[in-house]
């Protein structure tokens, strides 16, 4: 009996993979990838029309509304870029104005595609709360602005002193982490919404305001006597902002990466929305692909084989975004330093398109 069991479980054993493989050669099995790319959100984007996208709204030079009902910024040109490569329409979005408490609940829940809203990538974020962070888009570091007339000169000179901070932010547990590093006793004061923080500190309901340098930078810039508010020079941490996209769609994950690195190929390439049809007939293999005058690299991402240029035409690459809206011709004048692609010293880098 024990040999005649053996021998029924290794023929069971035997069988069953060819069982397995006869089930997924059937004309009627469909294998679990295909089933994933169709559901993809990508195609739910293509058959809507438009792309649902997630943005401040509330920071000019990243995402800002104006009294037309206007949007512009780097962030918001980032959501165009993604539009005119999928439709080769960069007006084809709609943008969701959110608060730094809910822009995340709103990702998940799918009431938008993509979160491109100055947002901090962070371990926890990408592992534990269900995003998935495209290419950096802007690197930053946290700082601290103060009345010029206040006298402080630097973080040790807040001691005792209140602070107005956002929160659902990685910016207020940065400012309590540096403040205690630094042995500075301090009083935060805790806001929802940013229009709030910065409406409190022009109050004098606080004696610094901390949140990202670019947001200091742009905030100070709408203050009725900019001249007279500092930022100081500590560097309080790493800010690197990214869109992000719900975990779990990598074709979804891999189109919005793409585009993004393709703004920044451009850039490299010598490649921008005035002289791209010069560029469409070069004899240059590493331009001809990246542009889809040969191969169709697109295909890969369920795009047509022009998706970058289409991007590139409508929008611009990389440094045509961030000069329109951050650059020396803006009332922000914000040098690019680590925002200049790696030839020029920046870490702006994108891999081979190939």
């Amino acid at each position: 009996m024990r040999k005649s069991s053996s021998l029924l479980l290794v023929l069971m054993l035997l069988t069953t993979p060819l069982a397995a493989c006869r089930s997924l050669s059937n004309g009627n099995s469909t294998p679990a990838g295909s089933t994933a790319q169709s559901s993809s959100l990508l195609n739910k984007v293509k058959e809507r029309g438009t792309l649902l996208c997630g943005v401040s709204g509330e920071l000019p030079g990243f995402s800002y509304v104006n009294q037309q009902g206007k949007y512009s910024g780097l962030d918001v040109d980032i959501c165009r870029a993604i539009a005119a490569a999928i439709f080769n329409n960069p007006e084809a979005v709609e943008f969701r104005n959110l608060n730094a408490k809910e822009r995340f609940a709103a990702l998940l829940s799918g009431e938008v595609d993509i979160l491109s809203r100055n947002t901090t990538w962070t371990i926890k974020r990408d592992t534990s709360a269900g995003l998935e962070f495209a290419p950096t888009v802007f690197y930053d570091g946290q700082a601290m602005m103060v009345k010029t007339a206040s006298g402080i000169t630097d973080l040790q000179d807040l001691q005792n002193k209140s602070i107005c901070v956002q929160t659902g932010t990685t910016t207020e547990q940065n400012l309590a982490d540096q403040m205690s590093k630094l042995g500075i006793e301090y009083t935060p004061l805790v806001f929802e919404e940013v229009n709030a923080t910065f409406a409190a500190y022009e109050q004098e309901r606080c004696e610094g305001v901390t949140t990202d340098r670019s947001q200091l930078v742009s905030r100070r810039s709408v203050l009725p006597q900019p001249d007279q508010h500092i930022i100081l020079e500590a560097v309080m941490s790493k800010e690197p902002l990214a869109p992000a996209v719900k975990q779990g769609d990598s074709k979804w994950f891999d189109t919005v990466k793409w585009v993004i690195y393709g703004l920044i190929e451009a850039e490299e390439l010598g490649i921008n929305s005035q002289n791209i049809d010069q560029f469409l007939s070069s004899k240059d293999p590493v331009v001809k692909r990246f542009l889809g005058t040969e191969e169709d690299l697109g295909e890969q991402l369920g795009l047509s084989k022009d998706f970058m240029a289409q991007a590139i035409k409508k929008v611009g690459n990389y440094g045509e975004i961030y000069d329109r809206n951050l650059g020396a011709k803006t009332p922000f004048n914000l040098e690019r330093g680590q925002n200049e692609i790696w030839e020029k010293g920046g870490l702006m880098y994108a891999p081979p398109f190939r």
